[in-house]
């Protein structure tokens, strides 16, 4: 019976993880902040620009991925997913929803280092304009953003 209830345990314990895996939690996007921040102050914002657009795994993992933009300027300096804003600042441009949030992510980072921002955004996975919630982590004059889609 002991045995029983061991794999039994294991069974949800792989099951919850596999559930895991398959939607990023608040910690992994978080995690994968500071596995950029980490590399901005190891190898600089250039190299890690780099990994952001090559969609290095560790950089980008289904709909969870980090993107950069200027703290200054609002640029988008990388972006694994939207090739296409890159270059650009699109600091006032709203939401699906009206709410200007990249103004929000800018002077978060500004006043605090990080933080989180809620906004609505287009699921790569899904296709779909979906509830997002974006942790922001300033490095100097970048901010990292990695985000996760609410269900």
């Amino acid at each position: 019976m002991k045995l029983l209830t061991c794999a039994a345990a294991l069974c949800l314990a792989l099951a919850a993880g596999a559930a895991s895996a398959a939607e990023p939690t608040e910690k992994d996007a978080i995690a994968m902040a500071e596995r950029g921040a980490a590399l901005i102050k190891a190898k600089g914002k250039d190299e890690m620009m780099k990994r952001i657009t090559a969609k290095d795994p560790e950089f980008v993992q289904g709909s969870l991925y980090v993107d950069m933009r200027d703290i200054h300027s609002g640029i988008v300096l990388a972006h694994p997913i939207n090739q296409s804003i890159v270059g650009k600042d699109l600091t006032d441009v709203p939401d699906a929803s009206g709410k200007r949030y990249r103004r929000e992510i800018i002077e978060l980072a500004a006043a605090k280092g990080k933080g989180w921002v809620d906004y609505r955004y287009k699921n790569p996975t899904s296709g779909k304009i979906e509830p997002k919630t974006t942790y922001i982590l300033r490095v100097n004059d970048v901010v990292l953003e990695a985000g996760i889609y609410k269900k």
